[in-house]
């Protein structure tokens, strides 16, 4: 069984300003994958950093992200989606939701989970 001290963190939870996200580069799956990594507090979600619209990225510059009031914005398009569970409130994809990765906190560091 693999355990957050057999595998180094994503980043420290004050890597992420409150209320904002940061971009990191993670294994999934064998694959390697930019994440979106979302901070509320101590609560923190994950996201793959593709827009289920038309497959861009979330980003408007490498690892820059709009984010408002708990909302995560598309730079393509506009669309918003809640950055608590991803999911589409405006724009051409609402009803759909951002690709969510399982993490988890300990110790100050955020970890696949």
């Amino acid at each position: 069984m693999t355990t957050t001290a057999d595998t180094p963190p994503l980043c420290q939870l004050n890597d992420i300003p409150d209320g904002n996200a940061i971009e990191v580069e993670a294994m999934v799956a064998g694959e390697p994958e930019s994440l979106l990594v979302y901070r509320a507090g101590e609560m923190v979600s994950a996201f793959y950093n593709v827009c289920p619209h038309a497959g861009r990225r979330l980003d408007y510059a490498p690892g820059r992200f709009l984010v408002r009031n708990g909302l995560i914005i598309c730079a393509a398009h506009g669309a918003t989606f809640t950055a608590a569970d991803g999911n589409c409130q405006t724009g051409p994809c609402r009803g759909d939701r951002l690709r969510g990765v399982p993490v988890t906190v300990d110790a100050g560091s955020v970890y696949l989970a």
